[in-house]
This record gives structure tokens, C-alpha cells and sequence, in this order.
């Protein structure tokens, strides 16, 4: 990465934290991944039932596999089947702690995301004691309209191409065609104004590319 990206990064991340503190999340800038992984297993009390929602991210720093040597955790990819998947999925929303990325983040402090079962979104808005956020800096916009717009056009259809066989314009396309297909991920798309409980959102900027 080039100094002047590190040197913008820096400033952005700034603006961003006095931003997102100002609506009620908890806020924090990490330079690396390193520095990332070390800030989040402080946030995160090894007593901590843990669980996760699909996040790039999150695997990108090794927060996932440091959850799961350290805390106890629920990994809904050990299930069996789908009855049993769904219901781990349903028991993660009174996890103690869930980690997540945001598909985009506004200059102002507001998170868009979009979630095609929806309990990606469910957790973040209401049950687990706590929500850790993995957010590179590539996932800024300058303006909500943007932030919206990088999610449903870039972070969708990138999302949609990891899952085979899905059968959905943007998989095809690679850009959303506002589809209401029964298999459209983005079924969902939740703003975050504001954390209601305060500091119960953490969010970790993390001034390299991170997830999509």
C-alpha cells in the first residue's frame, strides 16, 4: 500500500470514529490486521459464547480461527443438516458476542447492510449482549446513496458468485437488478442510524482492503 493511501486511511478512520461515537457505536482505528485481531480479542471476554454471520473479513484477520481455539463458540457449519443449521443460527441470536462486517459504512457514520436470510441483520439489530464489526476502509462511502449503492452493486453480487448455482441476476450480471427472486440475498437491507444501546455495536476500521 502506497503512504499516501496509509496517510488517507488514517485521517478517513478519524473522521469515521468521531462520526459513528456521535450516533452511538463504539469506535476504534487499527492500521493492519494485526492490530485488528489484537483490538477485537480484547473487546471480546474469553467467557464469551461467540457466533458469526458469513464475514470475509472476520476470516481475513483470523478472528475466526482465534474464537474458535479461545471462546465458546457457535459454528453453524458443524451442522448436520438444514433443521439443525437453522436452529443454530436462531440460538445465535442470544450469543454473547457476534461478529460481522458491514457491507458498506457512509462518511457520516451510518451502516448499510443486506442479508439474504436476514439473520445476519437480526443479530446486529437486537440479541447478542454485544456485535464486534470487522470493517476494512474500502468498504467507505462519501454519502449514504453511495453507501447504499456499494452494497446492493458491488458487496450483493460478489456475495452472490461465492454461493454455486445461484440463480439470480446479479450471480449472472455482477450487478443488482432489483430482483425478487425466492433466492435473492438481498432480501434484507437494513440502515443503521444509530446503536440504541450504546457501545453495544463495536466497530473495528481497519485501514486495509478487507472482505467486498
Amino acid at each position: 500500500m502506497e503512504q499516501a493511501e496509509v496517510v488517507r486511511n488514517q485521517l478517513l478512520g478519524e473522521t469515521l470514529i468521531k462520526n459513528l461515537t456521535r450516533r452511538g457505536f463504539g469506535a476504534y482505528y487499527c492500521a493492519t490486521k494485526e492490530e485488528a485481531l489484537s483490538k477485537a480479542l480484547e473487546l471480546i471476554p474469553e467467557t464469551d459464547v461467540v457466533a458469526w454471520g458469513g464475514s470475509v473479513s472476520v476470516q481475513e484477520i483470523g478472528l475466526l480461527d482465534a474464537v474458535k481455539k479461545r471462546n465458546p463458540v457457535i459454528d453453524r457449519e458443524k451442522a448436520a443438516d438444514l433443521a439443525e443449521k437453522t436452529e443454530l443460527m436462531r440460538k445465535s441470536l442470544t450469543c454473547d458476542t457476534f461478529l460481522m462486517s458491514s457491507n458498506a459504512v457512509s462518511k457520516d457514520g451510518q451502516l448499510v447492510n443486506i442479508d439474504g436470510n436476514g439473520n445476519r441483520v437480526a443479530a446486529m439489530i437486537f440479541g447478542p449482549k454485544q456485535v464486534v464489526m470487522i470493517v476494512g476502509m474500502n468498504k467507505v462511502a462519501g454519502t449514504l446513496e453511495g453507501a447504499l449503492d456499494r452494497a446492493r452493486h458491488v458487496a450483493a453480487p460478489i456475495n452472490a458468485a461465492r454461493f454455486a448455482g445461484l440463480d439470480t441476476p446479479c450471480a449472472k450480471l455482477g450487478t443488482c437488478a432489483d430482483c425478487a427472486k425466492p433466492e435473492s440475498i438481498c432480501s434484507q437491507i437494513v440502515i443503521s442510524r444509530t446503536c440504541r444501546v450504546p457501545n453495544r455495536i463495536k466497530i473495528i476500521l481497519v485501514g486495509e482492503a478487507l472482505g467486498f
